[in-house]
């Protein structure tokens, strides 16, 4: 990797690293298989991040020709030094990103809508569990009349199976 291309990915790995909220998504995992899993990508992420910015992005050290030309030979040393300035290392074409990127989007876009139906779920849930922890506090002092009035559905299915005569024996 050339100096020059290796410190634009090394910056681009800085300010990648810079833009992700690892806490917040760590507030979002609920299991322990979870958060163990997330702990490994991140630890990955940052070993990545540390070997682009360290090893990438340093410039290699120039070759002193003479100082080998003094001790080896002209000869010798030019020959090396002609096959050195001929090697032309390819620039790196990324093909994958384009073949992946619509895939990553469309499971973006999938996990957002994942995300809303859940936090709507939760709430849903959460009122859920209000409701019932109230009507625990209140059940010792309750009526009849009262439990109906918050479940009409079952006050009908008492009175229809008054009606019909059907006594649950």
């Amino acid at each position: 990797m050339s100096g020059n291309g290796a410190k634009k990915v090394a910056e681009v790995a800085v300010k990648a690293s810079k833009s992700i909220d690892w806490d917040g998504m760590a507030k979002l995992l609920v299991s322990d298989e979870a958060r163990k899993e997330f702990s490994n990508l991140r630890r990955a992420f940052d070993d990545v991040n540390h070997q682009l910015q360290t090893k990438f992005s340093l410039e290699p050290e120039p070759i002193d020709w003479d100082y080998y030309r003094k001790r080896i030979g002209s000869r010798l040393v030019d020959q090396y030094k002609e096959a050195y300035d001929s090697i032309e290392i390819p620039k790196f074409v990324d093909t994958v990103t384009p073949e992946y990127k619509p895939k990553f989007d469309a499971l973006l876009v999938e996990f957002k809508e994942a995300e809303k139906k859940s936090l709507e779920r939760s709430a849903q849930l959460e009122k859920e569990i209000a409701e019932v922890q109230e009507t625990k506090k209140k059940i010792a002092t309750m009526t009849a009349d009262e439990y109906f009035e918050k479940h009409p559905e079952l006050r009908k299915q008492f009175d229809d199976e008054i009606r019909n005569d059907n006594w649950g024996y």
